[in-house]
């Protein structure tokens, strides 16, 4: 399969089918050695059923995929030696120490007694987790799971490290634990493809960013990039009644020169903007003359939340929706999902 030599992962037209429900329609992907690629996309979009494929854990019914220069179906043994699989939940054990689960997950990839008393204490050395090293985990805090779950993946020193949204559901504390340590994986060398719904995750992690929606990839770019496809900076308007929420957003449009975004439940109006002050200033006085009153007005740049709501037409899921597991994955038949990935890629 031709492809970037530089790439550590590389797919051409994925095809993963479920009864009707194409949930991979022809997905291409490169991720460069050595970098973080954040994989973005709505609910059902296809990022789990890829990532599951590109970790062999999943056949394709179509393409080709390879990941440390092997092929995930042909060569899918020499694959699992070479990555990490972080899922959706820690799959670590709540009643057993973090030294015992790390030992564990190092005997499960058939290093010695000794070789992996001493794999999992340089990596609770590593994630800083040396003083919780022999409490159960049932007591650590949402970031110190996750930061163990991170070393359980990191067992083998893997080339190639998949996160399915590894963050869900954690406070912003725990979350930046995570992207501290993140963040000294790919210092070493390791290639990462991120899954996230948060946005912000994605803009301060990966160097370059894919957008999937209805099984493809729609976009990608590194962040700058794709806010540039949205436009420059954005006029934001809020009015005081419904009533004018109509004419005021008739006046933007023509000083603006573009149609905007309109949010009747808040009275927001919303568009992109070449000359930003004088912008502002005109239709600051335009609805003043028309009588209609501003609540709030201000000048921002684009985010990657325009750019998925650009580019997939709604907003991407929000921290509540996604901390309840509200439509969080793909959807796939009962009995695809394993019960423990790390253990099935061991395997």
């Amino acid at each position: 399969m031709d492809g970037n030599p530089q790439a550590a992962i590389v797919a051409k037209g994925l095809v993963k089918t479920y009864g009707a429900t194409r949930a991979l329609d022809g997905f291409d992907l490169e991720v460069e050695a050595g970098t973080v690629c954040g994989l973005l996309g709505p609910n059902g979009a296809g990022k789990t059923t890829a990532v599951r494929i590109l970790a062999t854990l999943l056949r394709p019914d179509g393409g080709a995929a390879r990941v440390a220069d092997h092929d995930v179906v042909t060569q899918a043994h020499e694959v699992r030696r070479r990555i990490g699989l972080s899922g959706q939940t820690a799959a670590v054990d709540e009643i057993i120490s973090g030294r015992q689960n790390l030992v564990l997950f190092g005997r499960l990839n058939r290093l010695t007694k000794a070789a992996a008393r001493r794999r999992a204490d340089e990596l609770l050395a590593r994630m800083g987790l040396e003083d919780a090293a022999h409490r159960p985990v049932k007591g650590y805090s949402g970031g110190m799971r996750r930061r163990l779950d991170l070393a359980a993946t990191l067992i083998l020193a893997p080339e190639v490290l998949f996160l399915d949204e590894p963050t869900t559901g954690l406070d912003p504390r725990s979350r930046n634990e995570v992207w501290v340590a993140v963040r000294e994986l790919v210092a070493g060398g390791t290639t990462v493809l991120l899954t996230t719904q948060y946005l912000d995750e994605a803009d301060q992690l990966a160097g370059r960013i894919v957008v999937m929606d209805t099984g493809r990839a729609i976009a990608d770019g590194d962040p700058e990039q794709l806010k540039a496809q949205v436009g420059g900076d954005r006029l934001d308007v809020v009015v005081d009644g419904a009533a004018d929420l109509g004419r005021a957003a008739a006046i933007v449009a023509e000083v603006a020169g573009a149609e905007p975004d309109v949010e009747p439940d808040i009275g927001a109006i919303s568009v992109p903007v070449a000359q930003r002050v004088v912008a502002l200033t005109e239709v600051l006085q335009r609805l003043g003359d028309a009588g209609i009153e501003v609540a709030d007005i201000g000048l921002r740049r684009p985010t990657l939340d325009d750019v998925f709501l650009r580019l997939t037409g709604h907003k991407a899921e929000t921290e509540a929706e996604a901390a309840s597991g509200e439509g969080s994955g793909d959807e796939e038949p009962d009995g695809e999902r394993p019960k423990s990935e790390k253990e099935e890629v061991a395997a």
